[in-house]
């Protein structure tokens, strides 16, 4: 048997708190975990504080642009700043610890903010770890998004996607030139 990665087994065990029964994952969907918000990474990571510990946390559900991916990236961290203000009490929907030993939860304040970024075309649906999530919602928030030509979709078909990006299949630098 092999065992796991030490940012995963750090992560569990700073996250023991919000782990199920046996420390078992996921928690069941109506399983809300109380955090405030200490710091917003990009477009799709925070770091809370949880049970008196800080951890790091990815959004579910959504992958926003890289902030390589210029202004794109950058866009997405400060709309995600604005709707997440530091010390704001959030609860968190933990589905699974990825590799680099983040939490991926949807994290819900007023709204659900990964739904809202998709909705309001700071991040794209992301179809590969859709399954935990409330699929229809994403999808729909993305085609509206898409639809009216929001954020990253601005351009006909939207930009790369950043898992296209961080795959190396496209130039992470997008030029302006053309738009509208």
């Amino acid at each position: 048997m092999a065992l796991p990665r030490l940012p995963t087994l750090l992560a569990a065990l700073a996250l023991a708190p919000v782990l199920g029964p046996g420390g078992s994952w996921p928690l069941q969907a109506q399983e809300q975990v109380p955090a405030t918000v200490l710091s917003i990474g990009d477009g799709d990571s925070l770091r809370v504080l949880q049970g008196g510990r800080p951890i790091s946390v990815r959004l579910a559900c959504i992958d926003a642009p890289e902030l390589s991916q210029h202004p794109y990236g950058e866009r997405s961290r400060q709309y995600l700043r604005t709707r997440l203000r530091i010390g704001s009490r959030v609860r968190l929907l933990p589905q699974t610890v990825d590799r680099y030993g983040r939490t991926v939860a949807e994290v819900i304040a007023e709204v659900n903010l990964g739904l809202a970024m998709v909705e309001d075309g700071q991040a794209f649906t992301y179809r590969r770890y859709l399954a935990a999530c409330n699929q229809q919602d994403y999808l729909e928030a993305e085609f509206r998004a898409s639809r009216h030509r929001f954020g990253v979709w601005e351009r006909p078909g939207g930009i790369p996607r950043p898992w296209e990006v961080r795959w190396g299949r496209f130039s992470r630098e997008i030029s302006d030139v053309g738009l509208p």
